[in-house]
């Protein structure tokens, strides 16, 4: 980070933050699954990471949350990392949908019956059985062991209460993971899968472990800060091409337009974003817009994106 942009972003970060923070009032928090109620509609914090260690954050950027769907572009990685691109990929498509995340409607209507992509609920849920281990336990164990190390951070655990919320009302994704099953995507038992892809969903982190993940893929799966590579590059090119066609929704499109950089959202409010080869950003903002983002988390990375010049196009 440039001794000049620091300078700006230390003066300037709380005084656009507190403008987005206005926009609260506009969304509201993902009711759906109980314990995501709880959360606060008002909350907006932001932390950004550089390759030298330099942090510039604002707002409630300490307050745990879940990660919800960023949970779904590094269990993509590990899958990838386990069964390489041509298994992956036979059971998962790389196209954008077009529809809500959680809608069923392209799995019936379109052959041969796969996601179309691995960041949709069905196409988390499939990429979440292709997770390497012999029981679900096993599978849980093994992302929640990749996250704390993509974060450099061995304290990450699950959040049981949202696990348990979402396990008790997540009708739907078993609808979908049964679809899945009857159109033999899924080999594992429904509720095997779905127990390991509610689980790192329910995974709990705070802005500061989000940018550090996204700094990770900032640098082509290379820890900046520890030199360490994590993550083979292509992979990395594969999540953040995702990232950029449907990791905001079925709003990324008009994300590109307005931000231009790679990023994925959760309903818990979370946004994770990056630089590529400057900076990893973690975003959270539980008030969320009709399309299921942080709605002024999405305004102030707008804002960011604009006064930087950060847009990849």
């Amino acid at each position: 980070m440039s001794m000049e942009q620091m300078q700006k972003l230390k003066k300037k970060l709380p005084e656009w933050l507190e403008t987005s923070r206005l926009r609260t009032g506009q969304g509201d928090v993902a009711a759906y699954i109980p314990e995501l109620a709880k959360a606060s509609r008002d909350t907006l914090g932001i932390h950004i990471a550089d390759s030298q260690g330099q942090t510039v954050s604002a707002g409630d950027c300490g307050l745990p949350f879940t990660m919800q769907s960023i949970s779904k572009v590094f269990t993509l990685i590990l899958a990838l990392m386990d069964h390489g691109e041509e298994a992956v990929f036979y059971n998962v498509g790389k196209e954008p949908t077009g529809d809500d995340f959680n809608s069923m409607i392209k799995l019936e209507l379109v052959e041969p019956g796969i996601p179309f992509n691995p960041l949709i609920n069905a196409g988390a849920i499939t990429v979440s059985s292709l997770i390497a281990g012999d029981s679900p336990e096993e599978k849980s164990e093994r992302i929640l062991q990749f996250f704390r190390k993509l974060a450099g951070n061995d304290r990450l655990d699950y959040n049981m209460d949202v696990y348990h919320s979402e396990l008790e009302t997540g009708d739907l994704n078993r609808s979908l993971a049964y679809f899945l099953k009857q159109n033999g995507v899924l080999k594992d038992p429904v509720e095997d899968v779905l127990s390991v892809y509610f689980r790192h969903c329910s995974i709990e982190v705070d802005c500061s472990d989000l940018s550090r993940m996204a700094l990770v893929l900032a640098f082509d799966g290379v820890d900046p800060q520890s030199g360490e590579k994590l993550i083979p590059r292509r992979y990395i090119q594969i999540a953040k091409t995702f990232m950029v066609t449907c990791g905001m929704y079925n709003a990324s499109g008009e994300f590109a337009i307005d931000v231009g950089l790679p990023a994925k959202s959760g309903v818990s409010g979370g946004i994770m974003a990056l630089v590529p080869g400057q900076y990893g950003i973690g975003v959270v903002g539980p008030s969320l817009n009709s399309k299921g983002n942080s709605i002024a988390g999405v305004h102030l990375l707008e804002r960011l994106s604009k006064e930087f010049d950060w847009s990849l196009f």
